[in-house]
């Protein structure tokens, strides 16, 4: 069986690669010949663990081959998996998905063979079954021979795991509409079904809603905690433990209940955004409102770090304790918080939106250090890998390439990204290289006994912040 796959970003490059070490003959599409270029010589344009040895590997191999030409892929492959992308429209909420029509209806004019078109990309349910008919009356005006069918078989991959839940997936979920299809698809999967993989077929809308349906329970199950955290800020207690207690109940379970700054990525805001516009579309606006106040808990994380830092540096500089507003600082700093910024050294440790990952596609980080910024600090800004990435987006904040360039002679110390790297900072060294002794633990993973021991005042979210008693 030969395999193709439609686009090459960081799903389609994954897909690709891993099909490749499946054991198939793998041609990657794109129509950007620059990408495809640096993909024949083995270089890829973000970062993802243990990819570009895959990568490198089946290049050599023969394997794995690129090409801009859909003609080449209609002639030669068996099975042909469609991974582009489906942003979020400009202005929108909804899922902009010319990108999989051009790629199906591409696919449909130049196919000469019988073939499945199999769509990983993530798009609103409904639109297999339009694609269906896209690629039927394309196929009838084109006269092309060969049975074409479509299937939908949605991607669950974990940005800094993409390998792994590829090659050796929690689940795999099919949307088949014949047996032959499903049959080519387990053939596909041998290797990972032969290991236990559980396997779910069924029909496109199920197939559709599955990976939204789980991308709006994480999103939630986060929301939930850091509500909690409004709480425990403002009354005391120890969120880390709630999480923990309740985390103990089988039927809620402590993955995801992690308070901190909220969620980002190129996934979760996107994901819920368009199920909230498609279920309207289908005169549900009722269904899914719970995910607009979702949404809105996860953005006020971002107005309390930056409430957060004026309490933290108030305290330092004044010896009281000062808010940045009642309503949270926002997008537009309150005259509170331009004040005690204003001339800050503030060092930012992190700005992609989770560690192992190069992507700051709405970073929560990157835009609490953009509003810190904005309100007047001096920001050195490090981050392991997502620096380039993030002075594309906001060119004007301060880029250093050690941790050390970011904390020396900081006023304040704001990690917001949990990398390894953080997680391991020895207070003493950190604390020689500042000028004054603060920080903020937005993500919950450092010790506060080991910061405070060090003489540093340590404020994290979920806790209330009472400097005059914590050390």
């Amino acid at each position: 069986m030969r395999v193709s796959v439609v686009g090459t970003g960081y799903l389609g490059a994954t897909h690709a690669a891993c099909m490749a070490e499946l054991g198939f003959e793998v041609l990657g599409l794109d129509i950007d010949q620059a990408k495809i270029d640096a993909l024949t010589r083995g270089e890829l344009p973000f970062h993802e663990p243990g990819l570009p040895e895959l990568l490198r590997k089946h290049v050599q191999s023969g394997r794995l081959r690129f090409t801009t030409s859909y003609e080449e892929v209609g002639a030669w492959a068996d099975v042909h998996f469609i991974g582009v992308g489906t942003p979020q429209k400009p202005g929108e909420s909804a899922a902009d998905l010319r990108y999989v029509d051009a790629a199906v209806r591409s696919l449909a004019e130049h196919i000469t063979r019988d073939a499945v078109i199999v769509g990983k990309s993530t798009v609103p349910v409904g639109t297999a079954a339009r694609l269906k008919d896209l690629l039927a009356s394309t196929r009838q005006a084109a006269g092309l021979p060969g049975t074409v069918e479509l299937a939908w078989n949605p991607e669950f991959l974990r940005e800094g795991y993409a390998v792994k839940d590829t090659l050796t997936p929690d689940r795999l979920v099919v949307g088949v509409e014949s047996a032959h299809a499903e049959d080519l698809l387990r053939e596909v999967y041998a290797k990972p079904l032969a290991e236990g993989t559980p396997w779910i077929a069924t029909d496109f809308e199920t197939a559709e809603l599955v990976k939204v349906a789980a991308n709006a329970f994480l999103a939630t199950k986060i929301s939930f905690i850091n509500a909690f955290s409004e709480i425990t800020e403002q009354v005391g207690g120890d969120i880390g433990t709630l999480a923990d207690a309740i985390g103990h109940d089988p039927r809620i379970g402590r993955k995801f209940l992690n308070a901190g700054v909220g969620f980002g990525g190129g996934c979760l805001p996107k994901d819920i955004r368009a199920l909230q516009a498609r279920v309207s579309e289908l005169g549900l606006d009722r269904t899914m409102r719970f995910l607009a106040e979702m949404d809105d808990i996860n953005l006020r994380r971002r107005d309390r770090v930056v409430d957060l830092a004026v309490q933290v540096l108030s305290h330092s500089l004044h010896g009281s304790v000062r808010v940045a507003g009642a309503d949270g600082a926002g997008s537009v700093p309150s005259p509170a918080a331009v004040e005690i910024l204003n001339g800050a050294k503030i060092a930012i440790l992190g700005v992609t939106f989770k560690p192992n990952s190069d992507d700051v596609r709405d970073s929560p980080a990157l835009d609490v250090a953009n509003r810190l910024y904005t309100a007047g600090a001096d920001v050195a800004v490090y981050d392991p890998k997502g620096n380039a990435n993030a002075a594309q987006r906001f060119p004007r904040l301060g880029y250093v390439n050690t941790l050390a360039k970011a904390v020396i002679g900081a006023d304040l110390l704001i990690l917001l990204t949990e990398w390894d790297e953080f997680r391991q900072m020895d207070p003493e060294d950190i604390g020689r290289l500042m000028d004054r002794r603060t920080l903020i633990d937005a993500r919950n993973v450092l010790d506060p006994a080991s910061w405070h021991a060090a003489g540093f005042t340590h404020a994290a979210l979920g806790h209330r912040f009472a400097p005059d008693s914590s050390g």
